[in-house]
C-alpha cells in the first residue's frame, strides 16, 4: 500500500514537541519522534533526512530495540514506510560519499530485522533532492544495485562475499525523484518516463517541492508549476503516485489541520507531507483528525494548467525576483534570531538574478519566519504585477487562491511598509482580498518591530504559536 501521509523533520515549528530533550530537537529525540508520528498520529510514512543535517544511520535498530512490540506486530516496510532522503552528489559534491554510506544502511537495516524473525526489507525507497535528470535517478538506482547490492557477487580470496558477510538483501530499491525548480518541474513526467522505462517500472512516486519554488518564484507562480507538473504526470502512461511537500504557512503550501482545501486543491495527490507545525503547533485530537481525512481523501484528475497559465506564472515570478533584493536586507537582519528546531547543519542559499547580482537568503522556513515575524506575509510580494485578466486567470488554476491570500493578509502589519516599501503590493493585495487584521497577531508583531535590533526570540515564538507555524 503506497502512503498518504508522509511526516517530515521540516523545522517550520513554533512549539516544543513534548518528547523533545530541548527546543532543538536532537537525533534521539528524532527516533522518539518517528515512532509517535506512526503510533500517535497514524501517519504511515515517515522521512529520514539525510541531505543538510546529521541523521541517525541506526534509526531501525533503535525503532525496533526501543519499541518492538510495537513494530514487530506492524513491521517497517509493510505498515509503515521510512524513506530516507539521500544527497544528491550531482548537487552537493561535498557530500558525495555519504549517499553510499547512506545506501549502506539499507541492508544492514535489514539483516537487523531478519535476525528478529521480520522477512520485510525496513527500506526500500530513497528520495532523490534536487533531481534535474533522469541519469541522476539511474546513477542511484545502479550503484545500490551494482555496488551495494550487488557486491555480494565479488570474489575476496576465492571466497564469495555474500558467503562472508551474508546476503546484501533487497537486491533493488526504487529511487523517489524530488523535483526543487521551475525548469525540472516542467520537465517532471518525462524524467519520470525515462526513469521508469529504464527501471522496467509500471509505477512511481514523484516527489513535488512547494518550498524552494515559492522562494525562488513567488507564492504563485510556485503553485502554477507545481500543478502543470501534476498534470503532465498524470498524462503518463505509467501509474504516478505523486508526493507534494506541503508547509503549514500558506508561502509553503498552507496545509494544516484548519486547512485542510489542500486536499482538493491538489486532487491528484496521493501523498501530502505533514511538517512540524502541522504536528506540534495545533490540537492533538485536530491532528489526528487532519491526518485521518488526508489518508481518506479521494484522488481526482489534475487541472489543467495551460499556456496562459504560464505566462501569467512568467509574469509573476519576474516580479517577485524584483523585489528579492529589497527584501533581503531586513530578511538577513533578522533571521539570525528565529529560533533553531532541529540539528541542521548550515545551509545559506544563493539566489542569482537576470542582472548577475548574487543575494544570500536563508532557507524558506526562516525566509518566512523572518517576514511573518514583523507581519509581512511573503504570499504578497510581487501582487502588484497582478492585473484584473491574471486574477481571473490564477483563479482558474488556483481555486483557493482567495482564501489562503485573506489568511495571509489577516497578518499583515501596516508597521512593515516602513522597514520594507512593499506598498503598492499591499494596496493591490487589499484590493482583492481584503484586510481585516488578526489582532493578537498585529499586537504581537508591533512589539517585535519596536524592538527589531534587540532580543526578539521569545516575541517571534509566540507570534508563531497564534499563527500556527514559525515559518
Amino acid at each position: 500500500m503506497v502512503p498518504r501521509v508522509m511526516s517530515t523533520q521540516h523545522p517550520d515549528n513554533a512549539r516544543i514537541p513534548f518528547f523533545a530533550a530541548s527546543e532543538v530537537l536532537n537525533g534521539e529525540d528524532e527516533v522518539r519522534e518517528a515512532y509517535y508520528v506512526f503510533s500517535h498520529f497514524k501517519c504511515d510514512e515517515q522521512m529520514w533526512d539525510f541531505e543538510g543535517k546529521e541523521a541517525d544511520a541506526h534509526i531501525v535498530r533503535k525503532l525496533l530495540s526501543s519499541y518492538y512490540d510495537f513494530f514487530s506486530s506492524r513491521p517497517l516496510g509493510k505498515d509503515f514506510r521510512l524513506t530516507m532522503r539521500v544527497p544528491n552528489p550531482e548537487i552537493e559534491k561535498g557530500e558525495a560519499k555519504l549517499l553510499a554510506e547512506t545506501l549502506e544502511m539499507i541492508p544492514r537495516s535489514y539483516d537487523y530485522v531478519r535476525s528478529l524473525g521480520i522477512e520485510h526489507p525496513p527500506i526500500f525507497e530513497v528520495i532523490l533532492p534536487m533531481t534535474r535528470s533522469a541519469e541522476e535517478v539511474m546513477k542511484v538506482h545502479a550503484f545500490y544495485r551494482d555496488f551495494v547490492a550487488g557486491k555480494g557477487r565479488f570474489e575476496l580470496l576465492g571466497e564469495k562475499v555474500s558467503d562472508w558477510l551474508g546476503d546484501f538483501l533487497p537486491e533493488e530499491i526504487k529511487v523517489i525523484p524530488l523535483f526543487e525548480d521551475r525548469d525540472s518541474l516542467m520537465r517532471a513526467a518525462e524524467i519520470s518516463e525515462r526513469y521508469a522505462e529504464w527501471a522496467e517500472l509500471d509505477e512511481l512516486r514523484v516527489f513535488l517541492a512547494r518550498s524552494d519554488p515559492a522562494m525562488n518564484y513567488g507564492f504563485v507562480a510556485a503553485t502554477i508549476y507545481v500543478k502543470k507538473a501534476l498534470y503532465d504526470l498524470s498524462q503518463l502512461g505509467i501509474s504516478t503516485y505523486p508526493i507534494l511537500g506541503v508547509g503549514s504557512c500558506p508561502f509553503r503550501g498552507g496545509f494544516s489541520p484548519k486547512n485542510l482545501s489542500v486536499l482538493d486543491e491538489f486532487p491528484s495527490v496521493y501523498t501530502f507531507t505533514v511538517q512540524s507545525a502541522f504536528k506540534y503547533d495545533y490540537e492533538f485530537g485536530d491532528v489526528r483528525r487532519a491526518i485521518k481525512r488526508a489518508k481518506e481523501a479521494a484522488r481526482r484528475k489534475s487541472d489543467y494548467v495551460d499556456e496562459e497559465h504560464l505566462q501569467v506564472a512568467e509574469k509573476l515570478k519576474d516580479g517577485y525576483r524584483r523585489r528579492i533584493a529589497k527584501i533581503a536586507e531586513i530578511v538577513n537582519r533578522i533571521s539570525s534570531r528565529i529560533p533553531r528546531r532541529r540539528m541542521r547543519k548550515l545551509h545559506v542559499g544563493l539566489f542569482g538574478y537576470s542582472r548577475g547580482e548574487e543575494i544570500k537568503l536563508p532557507r524558506a522556513i526562516t525566509f518566512c519566519a523572518s517576514l511573518y515575524s514583523i507581519g509581512l506575509p511573503s504570499e504578497i510580494i510581487g501582487i502588484a504585477e497582478m492585473s484584473d485578466k491574471d486574477y481571473e486567470a490564477v483563479c482558474e488554476v488556483f481555486k483557493n487562491f482567495d482564501g489562503m491570500m485573506e489568511s495571509a493578509m489577516s497578518l499583515f502589519n501596516p508597521e512593515s511598509l516602513k522597514i520594507v516599501d512593499l506598498s503598492m503590493d499591499f494596496e493591490r493585495a487589499k484590493e482583492l482580498f481584503g484586510y481585516e487584521p488578526d489582532e493578537r497577531h498585529l499586537e504581537k508583531t508591533n512589539e517585535i518591530i519596536k524592538q527589531i535590533d534587540g532580543d526578539i526570540k521569545n516575541l517571534v515564538v509566540e507570534a508563531g504559536i497564534l499563527r500556527g507555524f514559525l515559518g
